[in-house]
C-alpha cells in the first residue's frame, strides 16, 4: 500500500464491503481503508476425537486453558495420544504461542508489536512460558519434531487415523485428515481455543485468515466490478456449496453442509477480533523467526525471553 502499488476499494467497494464479516475483511483493512476483498475465511481451531474424548471421560471440550490441561492429562492416563503436531514442519507450533498470547495480552498487544517490532511484552513471555508448561506434559505424538503436516506418517494422519485425539488447525483440517489416513467421520468435532484465566483476550477472538484479490492501482474500473462481482451473495453461496471454501459473508453460512465447518464459519461470523497468521501478517523473515522460535520452545531448547528477544531481534532488523 505505502509503494502505491494497491487500489484502495474502501468507497469503489462499499456496498461489498459491508456484507462481509468483520473478520473476513481484517486482513484486508489497513488504518481503517480497504485494500481487497475477500472471497473465504476461516479460523484456526482444535479438531478433536469425540470418541477417544468419550473414552478418556472428558464430557464436554474445554472451554479454558485449565480445563484443556486437564482434559490432556485425562486423554493421557487413558493411555491415548492428546496432541499431534507436526514438529518439522513448524509453522503449526506457532498457532499456540499465537492463540496464548491473545488470550493473554490480547489483540492490542500483538497491535502494538507489529508497530514498535518489539515481541518482549509480558503476555509474549507468558505465552512462551504456557507453550512449555504443554510441551513438558508430552502430549505430543511420539516422533513428532521430525513429522511433517499432511504426511502419512504426520500430523493430520495421526488424528485422521484415531491415533492422536486433537490437533489445533484451520478449516481445512477435516479434508487433509481424509486425504492423510481416511478421516474419522462423525467423531470428529470441532472447538475454539480455550481462554486464559485473567488474561486480556476472549474465546470469541479468532486466529485465522483467508483468500481474496487485491486491485493493482492503476487497473480500469471494470476490475473492481469484478472482484465486487466474485464477492456476491450467489457467487459466495455458490463458491460453498460446491465445497471451494468457507464464506467471507455472513449471510451464506447456512449453505455449508457439514456441521462443523458451519461451528467454524459461524465463529468466524462472531468472532469480537481477528488475528492474521503471524507467519504471513509479518513479513516473511519475521514470519518464519516466528515459526523457528516457537518451535524451538517446544522442543525446550530457549526460554520464553530467548524466544521474545529473537523475534524482537530479526522484526528490527526487517525495519
Amino acid at each position: 500500500m505505502d509503494a502505491g502499488l494497491v487500489r484502495e476499494l474502501s468507497q469503489d467497494a462499499a456496498s461489498a464491503i459491508e456484507t462481509f464479516t468483520s473478520a473476513a475483511i481484517a486482513p484486508y483493512t489497513l488504518d481503517g481503508k480497504v485494500y481487497g476483498l475477500p472471497i473465504d475465511a476461516g479460523m484456526v481451531g482444535f479438531w478433536y476425537n469425540e470418541a477417544l474424548f468419550a473414552e478418556a471421560g472428558i464430557e464436554q471440550p474445554p472451554a479454558t486453558w485449565e480445563e484443556f490441561l486437564d482434559a490432556v492429562q485425562a486423554l493421557k492416563d487413558a493411555g491415548i495420544t492428546p496432541i499431534a503436531l507436526a514438529g518439522q514442519s513448524k509453522w503449526p507450533g506457532h498457532y499456540y504461542w499465537t492463540y496464548l498470547a491473545m488470550r493473554v495480552g490480547g489483540l492490542q498487544m500483538l497491535a502494538e508489536a507489529a508497530e514498535t517490532k518489539d515481541f518482549t511484552a509480558d503476555g509474549f513471555i507468558e505465552a512462551g512460558a504456557l507453550v512449555q508448561d504443554l510441551a513438558a506434559m508430552e502430549p505430543f505424538q511420539e516422533g513428532f519434531l521430525g513429522a511433517e503436516y499432511d504426511t502419512p506418517d504426520g500430523q493430520a494422519a495421526a488424528v485422521g487415523s484415531g491415533r492422536a485425539a486433537m490437533e489445533l488447525m484451520g478449516q481445512w483440517a477435516p479434508a487433509v485428515q481424509a486425504d492423510a489416513a481416511g478421516g474419522i467421520g462423525e467423531d470428529l468435532g470441532f472447538f475454539r481455543f480455550p481462554e486464559v484465566g485473567g488474561g486480556a483476550g476472549s474465546i470469541d477472538e479468532a486466529l485465522g485468515g483467508g483468500n481474496g484479490f487485491a486491485v493493482a492501482a492503476d487497473a480500469p474500473d471494470q476490475a473492481v466490478d469484478f472482484v465486487t462481482y466474485l464477492a456476491g451473495k450467489e457467487q459466495q453461496e455458490e463458491f460453498v456449496e460446491a465445497g471451494a471454501g468457507l464464506p467471507a459473508r455472513a449471510d451464506t453460512a447456512g449453505r455449508i453442509q457439514d456441521d462443523n465447518l458451519r461451528e467454524v464459519a459461524e465463529a468466524v461470523a462472531d468472532a469480537s477480533g481477528f488475528q492474521l497468521y503471524l507467519d504471513q501478517a509479518y513479513p516473511p523473515a519475521v514470519g518464519g523467526q516466528v515459526n523457528d522460535s516457537v518451535a524451538e520452545l517446544i522442543a525446550g531448547a530457549v526460554t520464553p525471553e530467548e524466544a521474545a528477544a529473537a523475534i524482537t531481534a530479526t522484526a528490527r532488523n526487517e525495519g
